[in-house]
């Protein structure tokens, strides 16, 4: 399984759109992801034997989104993901909250 998929099939349970890099729906709030690093975590034998993957979460919404970020990180960590920094951020530009959650994951 991709771990594109599993995210989506991760977070689609919270009732909120999640979408690959980008969302193009009408949607006030909703929840994007990208892969922004990946190495290698263990070799043996000249062979990666174990990938980095890290991941950043983000949470966009009109209103107070508390809930469900600690919902995003409650079943990120249940499907094996480990939470590496968070930050709450505001975009300007079109009022909008914004919730930036990162996480790492090893396979």
């Amino acid at each position: 399984m991709s771990l594109n998929k599993m995210i989506i099939d991760t977070l689609n349970p919270l009732g909120v759109p999640v979408a690959f890099q980008t969302y193009e729906g009408k949607e006030k709030t909703y929840i994007t992801f990208f892969e922004y690093n990946q190495f290698s975590a263990l070799n043996a034998d000249d062979e990666e034997q174990q990938t980095s993957h890290f991941f950043q979460i983000d949470i966009w919404s009109k209103t107070d989104y508390t809930d469900l970020a600690q919902q995003v990180k409650e079943r990120m960590i249940a499907a094996g993901f480990r939470r590496t920094s968070e930050v709450d951020l505001f975009e300007q530009e079109t009022k909008t909250y914004h919730k930036a959650i990162r996480f790492s994951y090893v396979d």
